[in-house]
């Protein structure tokens, strides 16, 4: 469980303290754009009041507090779940904790000013991605593939 606990507060400090370097501190927020390794890494402005992509985006309140409940579900769940069926697997537990941290940023986010401040962007190849994404973004995909990566099927009940 502490370990869990710390990779969720590490994962939800770290996006935090991104999101206030880059976006007030180095002031993406009145510049909207800084190309750092072009085309590979360049910070842009965003504001997503959706969920990725920014699927389900609205100006509402409702919707807003829709996203923060609907993400306190999601991370209830998990915490349940790896704690219910993998609490003896550090892998599983450093998963979770990636997940509801980055979850958290996000919800921190939403919480402080309305919307998930976005600022990574990055393409490759000739091929030029034009969203964009934060580091909470990062921890939520490695923790939901390091689940999927470590799940053993242990806990699950024999159909046969």
């Amino acid at each position: 469980m502490r370990l869990l606990i710390r990779f969720a507060f590490g994962a939800l400090f770290i996006d935090q303290a991104t999101k206030y370097l880059v976006v007030f501190w180095m002031g993406l927020d009145r510049i909207l754009a800084i190309d750092v390794w072009p085309p590979f890494l360049n910070f842009r402005y965003g504001e997503n009041r959706g969920i990725n992509f920014g699927l389900f985006a609205g100006e509402t309140d409702l919707v807003r507090w829709v996203l923060i409940v609907f993400s306190l579900l999601v991370v209830g769940v998990v915490l349940y779940w790896v704690l219910r069926w993998h609490r003896e697997s550090w892998r599983m537990m450093a998963s979770a904790g990636l997940l509801i941290g980055g979850a958290l940023g996000n919800v921190a986010d939403r919480l402080l000013y309305g919307y998930v401040l976005d600022f990574l962007n990055m393409s490759c190849c000739g091929l030029n991605n034009p969203f964009v994404f934060n580091v909470a973004d990062v921890f939520i995909f490695s923790g939901v593939a390091g689940l999927i990566l470590f799940e053993t099927g242990r806990g699950k009940k024999n159909a046969a």
